[in-house]
């Protein structure tokens, strides 16, 4: 029985990047390939792809998420959109001194108000809220809402996390957290690994707050994830099939694209489509598509830490850990990056 004490470390808070690096580019990376370990920078990734090489990208967007208001009753309420379901419904997590009541309404940012249907979620934790009035929900979030950054970066975002919270081919908006592996590429590198021969693919994960809700119980089997809404466009399904056929590698940037192509072959085949996951990888789950994933450092006892031990190994990944806080490398959504080979 696995417990949430395998997955646990110590990490410095110190190398918790609280800021992106000045370029894209320009983070380390640190390539683990069972026990070993090259430390390389990111800009030598187009170097360890061979040609016929498939990497596939999500093109979620952030949306601005997070927004403040009051209740009817005064007090203060914070709300972050968890997800926008249309152009009048949303789902949210709702921050005051008193949880609001169903039938309730919330003024938001001095600017449009919702209203709260009722409770949702696994447990509760969210609220199910109506637009009131005329208006689309997407459009106000993004007129009046905020950047929301994860809870462990301590500044309120500026307009420097307005651009690099963002990948360069966000496309599809949806998401509350960004692909965070993504954010390593700029349109020079995408470039750089087509000249080297790589085809390029996309899909589309809308990545929810949950992602960020601590594990609670010891034995991880107890876990239920959060769902998530993604599509698998039939031309990656293609040009994952052509990767095979020529012998090639399929390169998932991001835990978030492998969650979506290891879920959408849960039937045995991949399937492209629309659909909803809550897919929990954990060691000694048997990976169907992926060969190959780049992603960044992740928090203790979370469940990414789960999943990249699952894909690398429990021990290559504790070392390479420890080898990462010897070395001094960044954490987190702003931090470096990794380059894992699956092993069996």
């Amino acid at each position: 029985m696995l417990t949430l004490d395998d997955f646990d470390f110590l990490l410095p808070p110190d190398l918790i990047a609280q800021h992106p690096a000045d370029e894209r580019t320009s983070s380390r990376l640190l390539h683990v390939a069972g026990d070993r370990r090259d430390d390389r920078r990111f800009t030598e990734l187009p170097d360890l792809i061979a040609p016929g090489d498939l990497l596939v990208f999500n093109n979620t967007k952030v949306i601005k998420a997070r927004l403040f208001g009051r209740k009817e009753s005064g007090g203060q309420i914070e709300v972050m959109i968890e997800r926008v379901v249309d152009a009048r419904l949303a789902i949210a997590q709702i921050r005051a001194s008193k949880s609001p009541k169903p039938g309730s309404r919330i003024l938001l940012e001095d600017a449009f108000t919702l209203t709260v249907t009722g409770r949702t979620g696994e447990q509760g934790e969210f609220f199910a809220l109506e637009l009131d009035g005329d208006g689309d929900l997407y459009a106000l979030t993004e007129r009046h809402g905020r950047l929301p950054l994860p809870p462990y970066i301590t500044h309120t975002a500026a307009n420097e996390d307005e651009t690099r919270y963002q990948t360069v081919y966000a496309r599809h908006v949806g998401a509350v957290a960004a692909p965070t592996a993504g954010l390593h590429f700029d349109e020079a590198m995408l470039t750089r690994l087509q000249e080297a021969g790589a085809e390029l693919a996309w899909l589309t994960l809308h990545v929810g707050a949950g992602t960020f809700q601590p594990v609670r119980v010891h034995d991880i089997a107890t876990h239920r994830m959060h769902s998530e809404y993604y599509e698998l466009p039939q031309a990656t399904v293609d040009a994952i099939a052509r990767t095979r056929a020529r012998g090639g590698r399929v390169i998932a940037v991001g835990t978030t694209t492998l969650r979506t192509l290891e879920a959408a072959a849960q039937g045995g085949e991949l399937r492209a489509g629309t659909a909803e996951t809550d897919i929990f990888i954990t060691p000694g789950y048997r990976f169907r598509v992926i060969d190959r994933l780049i992603t960044n450092f992740h928090l203790p006892k979370s469940t990414l830490l789960m999943l990249v031990s699952a894909f690398a190994g429990m021990e290559p990944i504790r070392a390479a850990y420890r080898h990462a806080v010897d070395e001094r490398y960044r954490f987190f959504s702003y931090g470096d990056a990794m380059l894992l080979e699956r092993q069996p």
